[in-house]
């Protein structure tokens, strides 16, 4: 049977060889790169639940081979560099001495750091990442890529006037099954985009809630002023502190955190940049526990070409916290079929069948049924914990690093999927339809 680690690497080879071509870097051709032996040291921005939970096991599936080490964290939160540290010890991935920084000036004035990895609070991500390429590291910074217009384009322009590599969170796009799938749609064999229906849905009335920590946290364990950073000053409040996601403008809540995953494959797959326009709505109808984002929320983009309306299609959004019914689902449509990114499935599902098409002289069109490719199915290590999907595009950034080629997702594909949250931030919260001017790159309601 396959080795999770062969997998990996496999897969990662395997699927980046027919989509990425030159970004797919085996350990001998990393090793003839001036300066591959180098050890690449890494600071941790923001010790966070996903970092621990996934991103440090998706940089260990691969440090020692890509020859790669945690240096240190900044954290405003004196209990988290604490953890931090002790989370790190005697881990082979780690160094010996592991330092702990107050803040990132601390972190990045040093010398002895190559490249960081980015999991602060959802509105903190583009600004961290603009500093970041500004001192000459290397980035991973989770999705979403900016909470704010504004700092998208702050964060856009600083990666954009950098040499440095940055790769968004965006970890669909270093998957086997979602390449194939691209590479479909792109060999023409679908047609065209018809509509993409996408849901996101839980039962969770604990999702995004840190009610022991809000407990414990006080005010002069933190620096609560960086942590606004070019939000609003307001008063101490735990809660923006640790369960930002519940709390705008901090967090857009669905469409930041989960919207934006999906969204982000639209783009990728129809080669758009942007949804011409989105209507959205919501509210808070089940968990009444004094969040400000919303527990429900349902949008429709229009997506195509900007400068021919004739073309497009719908992509159709619904997420919900009080029924898991439906579960994660991404289904692309066109007149032929679909493809099910839920089975991996391309089917004829819905597809133009003869009795219909005969008498208005067209041929039927009916997709045929196939399997898109996913690798080798395997468990999650449990030596690491890391998902094969996040693992894969750690090790994609860790790749490039050496090869200093463009990751799977780089800082504009971070730009865009945070262009279509935004729009639909402001619609929920307008009640109006937003719309793209993609020559002045702005918002603009009906």
């Amino acid at each position: 049977m396959t080795s999770r680690r062969d997998f990996l690497k496999n897969a990662a080879l395997a699927s980046a060889g027919v989509a990425v071509g030159a970004n797919a870097f085996s350990a001998a051709s990393y090793r003839r790169i001036v300066g591959a032996n180098d050890r690449v040291r890494v600071g941790i921005i923001g010790f966070s639940d996903r970092f621990r939970s996934s991103l440090a096991p998706s940089f260990s599936d691969h440090a020692k081979e890509l020859n790669f080490e945690f240096m240190g964290v900044s954290d405003l939160w004196n209990r988290r560099r604490d953890e931090a540290e002790a989370f790190m010890k005697g881990k082979p991935y780690a160094a010996s001495e592991f330092v702990k920084a107050r803040n990132n000036e601390e972190l990045l004035g040093r010398k002895d750091v190559d490249a960081v990895i980015i999991s602060t609070a959802d509105f903190q991500h583009a600004l961290h990442c603009a500093e970041a390429v500004k001192s000459g590291r290397d980035v991973y910074v989770e999705k979403p890529f900016a909470e704010t217009l504004e700092d998208a384009k702050v964060a856009l322009k600083a990666v954009e006037a950098s040499k440095q590599i940055v790769q968004v969170g965006s970890q669909r796009r270093s998957a086997p099954n979602y390449w194939a799938a691209y590479e479909y749609i792109k060999s023409g064999k679908f047609g065209d985009i018809t509509t993409v229906e996408m849901t996101w849905n839980v039962n969770q009335p604990g999702r995004w809630r840190r009610k022991d920590l809000v407990a414990q946290i006080r005010k002069e364990d933190t620096d609560w002023d960086r942590f606004l950073m070019n939000r609003p000053k307001v008063e101490w409040n735990p809660r923006y502190y640790l369960e930002f996601r519940l709390f705008y403008p901090y967090s857009s809540g669905i469409p930041g955190q989960w919207m934006a995953h999906q969204i982000d494959t639209v783009h990728w797959f129809s080669g758009l940049d942007a949804p011409r326009n989105v209507v959205a709505n919501g509210g808070i109808y089940t968990w009444k526990d004094g969040r400000t984002n919303v527990d429900t929320f349902s949008a429709a983009f229009e997506y195509g070409p900007f400068d021919d309306k004739s073309k497009g299609f719908q992509v159709i959004y619904s997420s919900r916290f009080n029924n898991e019914a439906g579960g994660v689902k991404e289904y692309y449509y066109s007149n032929g079929g679909m493809i099910n990114l839920d089975t991996n499935k391309i089917t004829s599902e819905g597809g133009l069948k003869e009795k219909d098409a005969k008498g208005m002289g067209l041929q039927a069109n009916l997709l045929p049924e196939m399997s898109l490719k996913t690798g080798d199915k395997i468990a999650t290590d449990a030596n690491t914990g890391a998902d094969p999907m996040t693992s894969l595009h750690m090790r994609n950034w860790m790749e490039c690093i050496r090869s200093r080629k463009e990751t799977n997702a780089p800082a504009r594909v971070g730009f865009n999927h945070s262009v279509a949250n935004i729009m639909a931030t402001k619609a929920l919260h307008t009640g109006k339809r937003v719309n793209w001017d993609p020559k002045k790159k702005e918002i603009v309601l009906s």
